[in-house]
């Protein structure tokens, strides 16, 4: 039986990708894990693990199509033993059509919903969290589904195995169809039958609130006053991200100012003494480096304040992965330093400015900018005085950084004068009230005011 290849879902956010490019062509042998196409998403170009082994017998969607919705077929993949020139590309499913009101009762009853998923025929294509992987090979979020590929699903259920019971052997721990066959020989327990008046799905939420349409924008301004210029896929993402932070989460703000004197004298000397290696510099620290630090060791140092809220339990970290906006062309995307508070200034340093370098070319994994337990946003360098960041889910936190400069201040009853930067911090007031905001901010500017406390 023929394997679809569906359009895979790179981050819990896509909706469509391009194909960029196939590694493959038709009539090429595939093997489970290897690299058959590159997919650019919004934020990042990568590459596609085929999980399933045989024949690229078509390629449905041809590379450089822009706007491929997830779980569409681009390819499918002839098994062993099959003609792939025999196999025709499938039809795009269409979507269903909504019917009319019948005044009569039907003469035949409706067949039940799972007599209609049994009936599908197998070339169906499956959402991303059925099949159970994304791009990388990592299984899919999915709740309890077992990561299984299509053919192994369907054999498993025309043998009554349960899949939750089969030991996968494919890439990353996926059921393939020879643990299916090892399973029918091994006796596997067969899956239980569906438990009689189960619970009805929860209602879907309701919809954000809408400003005004299109249409009622373009009417204020004169026909030929301004340039049409159509949303990319990142600038939507981006879009419909931060509405869904400002509508759902309640932010609650505490700002307070940083003396950065001793801490631009430290930074000076360990940049002076970085040793060369190659003819080039070991390390050479900024401003910032030392800002993702000094929020780890303070996310460290009160630690009910490095949590992510859900609905059913509040997620108390055990890591400090501090997450930094970086502007890209079209957008901003945020690498995470992981466990940043373990990591030396210098190791920040050096994987920042790579993940940076790397961000504005898209070739960032998925997995170093998905998560992290708070963020740092920083417009100092643009002369920003001081700003309010809006908080990246599932952060319940983030620190908006201003720009150092010379400020009045009082010490010992004297005026003086201190480089001082004004700080932010946003907080989910469901996770983190003020006074546990207060504390963190506190910690914060006792490293950067004292820090030498980073070096040990």
């Amino acid at each position: 039986m023929p394997v679809n290849i569906l359009m895979p879902a790179l981050s819990p956010t896509m909706e469509k990708g391009n194909l960029a490019k196939w590694l493959k062509k038709e009539g090429d042998a595939i093997k489970s894990g290897d690299i058959i196409a590159e997919i650019e998403t919004d934020k990042a170009t990568m590459e596609v693990e085929a999980v399933d082994e045989g024949i690229l017998a078509k390629i449905v969607v041809p590379e450089g199509t822009a706007d491929v919705a997830v779980n569409e077929i681009i390819g499918v993949i002839a098994a062993e033993g099959e003609d792939a020139k025999a196999v025709s590309a499938p039809a795009k499913a269409e979507a269903p059509k909504a019917e009319a009101p019948k005044t009569e009762a039907p003469k035949e009853a409706a067949p039940a919903p799972a007599a209609k998923a049994e009936a599908a025929p197998a070339s169906t294509p499956q959402m991303t969290a059925e099949a159970g992987f994304n791009s990388g090979g990592q299984p899919a979020p999915a709740g309890d589904r077992p990561f299984a590929s299509p053919l192994a699903r369907r054999l498993a259920k025309e043998a009554g195995i349960d899949l939750a019971k089969v030991q996968g052997s494919g890439p990353h721990g996926r059921i393939v169809e020879k643990d299916i066959e090892a399973a029918k020989q091994g006796g596997a327990a067969k899956a239980a039958p569906a438990a009689p008046g189960a619970a009805a799905p929860k209602p879907a939420a309701a919809p954000l609130a809408a400003g005004p349409s299109d249409e009622a924008v373009k009417k204020l301004f004169a026909p030929g006053s301004y340039e049409e210029i159509p949303h990319d896929g990142m600038r939507k993402t981006i879009a419909r991200r931060l509405t869904e932070a400002k509508q759902t989460i309640p932010h609650f703000y505490v700002t307070l100012d940083c003396e950065l004197d001793a801490l631009l004298k430290l930074r000076a000397e360990l940049n002076a003494a970085a040793p060369e290696k190659d003819g080039k510099l070991a390390y050479k620290l900024s401003v910032n480096d030392m800002v993702i630090k000094a929020l780890a060791l303070a996310l460290r140092a009160v630690p009910d304040a490095n949590v992510s809220w859900t609905d059913g339990a509040m997620l108390k970290h055990k890591h400090a992965d501090v997450g930094v906006a970086v502007s890209i062309p079209g957008g901003l995307i945020t690498p995470i330093i992981r466990d940043a508070c373990h990591k030396t200034l210098s190791q920040i340093s050096n994987e920042m400015k790579d993940m940076a370098a790397r961000a504005k070319t898209r070739k960032l994994k998925p997995e170093e900018y998905q998560g992290g337990t708070s963020a740092v946003s920083n417009l100092g360098m643009f002369g920003v005085k001081d700003f309010a960041a809006v908080i990246n889910p599932p952060h319940a936190t983030i620190l908006a950084v201003g720009a150092g400069e010379p400020r009045a201040v009082v010490k010992g009853g004297q005026l003086a004068v201190a480089t001082v930067m004004s700080v932010t911090l946003s907080t989910d007031h469901r996770a983190v009230d003020g006074a546990l905001g207060a504390e963190l901010l506190q910690a914060f500017k006792g490293y950067i005011e004292k820090p030498m406390a980073m070096l040990v």
